[in-house]
């Protein structure tokens, strides 16, 4: 049994069974800080590092946004968990080239990441949290983000929690599950409320839920593979999906204009990635079929496509991001 488990294995001991959403947070804040997840190697592999045409086309989006809305010179690029900082360096080199010449700033707890990103992103300037990002309008990304802050699970309006029986971590209840977040709740208002206070934009891509649909999703990764999730606390990435409607009735709660969510695939086939894609494979012949595999690992319904949503998230009296309107 891992230190981690060991902890939580005696404070279940002496305070009783803790809620699911105290043993996620403990064990994704293990997880994060001790290791890069990322790639091959790693537990998982994120859009940004498929492709560059991931990130070259939200930094698009987001500098098309900005010239419409005025090209603000005291803008910022911010990203929330930026992982290896893939997405941000893409997105840069587009902005760039539109004219954006504001900060980049990236939000980010785990210190072995935060070196991965700056190799990345050498100027960029670090937060560990939200709440201390320059108050300036934004240009924010959050890609699997959201899908990794806690969740509560509640069975018959009563907490499902997680116990010990003295050789393994489990539920405590059984039985059709809604599940609830308030910590992704409260951060969705916090950047709705800095968007209208600022102004800005923000992009919120993850994979989940966009009616309000109901269930368990709690789930595991390790080494590429779906994990049971209460297995080796601090080991594993553990996720559930995000609920689209609950993140944007608080954004609207703290001020923003929220537009419906589509999915990744849809968006991404409207801002062009079809004809990103050739011109990818005109420039590099050799990886013809490695740029068509990976337009269709972010674009087919079987795929990323369809189960990953994009919703922004704007200050009145900003423009609408293109392909996501109210």
């Amino acid at each position: 049994m891992s230190g981690l488990a060991d902890k939580l294995k005696a404070r279940i001991a002496a305070d009783g069974p803790i809620g699911v959403d105290e043993f996620m947070a403990a064990a994704n804040t293990h997880y994060y800080a001790t290791r890069d997840p990322l790639g091959a190697v790693g537990d998982f592999v994120t859009a940004p590092e498929i492709s560059q045409m991931f990130g070259e086309i939200v930094g698009a989006a987001l500098a098309e946004t900005w010239a419409r809305a005025g090209r603000p010179g005291d803008a910022i690029l911010a990203e929330l968990g930026p992982g290896r900082g893939t997405l941000a360096a893409d997105a840069l080199r587009v902005m760039r080239k539109a004219g954006f010449a504001g900060e980049a700033h990236l939000v980010e707890t785990s210190p072995t990441l935060r070196n991965v990103q700056a190799s990345r992103v050498p100027s960029a300037i670090f937060h560990h949290s939200l709440d201390t990002l320059p108050d300036r309008p934004l240009l924010l990304v959050g890609n699997e983000f959201f899908d990794a802050l806690p969740v509560q699970q509640w069975i018959d309006g009563g907490e499902r929690r997680v116990g010990h029986d003295g050789c393994r971590f489990l539920f405590t209840a059984s039985g059709p599950i809604e599940e609830r977040s308030p910590a992704r709740s409260l951060a969705a208002e916090a950047i709705g409320n800095r968007l209208a206070v600022h102004g800005g934009v923000a992009l919120i891509i993850d994979y989940g839920f966009a009616s309000g649909e109901r269930g368990d999703t709690l789930q595991a990764v390790k080494n590429h593979r779906f994990a049971e999730p209460l297995e080796a606390p601090g080991e594993q990435d553990l996720t559930a999906y995000v609920d689209f409607r609950a993140m944007a009735a608080a954004a609207s709660r703290g001020g923003a204009v929220v537009s419906r969510p589509v999915s990744q695939g849809t968006w991404l086939e409207t801002l062009g990635i079809g004809a990103r894609a050739i011109a990818l494979a005109a420039r590099n012949p050799d990886q013809t079929a490695a740029v068509a595999e990976a337009r269709r690992r972010l674009c087919d319904e079987d795929r990323m496509g369809r189960l990953f949503k994009v919703m922004a998230l704007r200050a009145p009296g900003w423009p609408a991001v293109a392909g996501l309107e109210p």
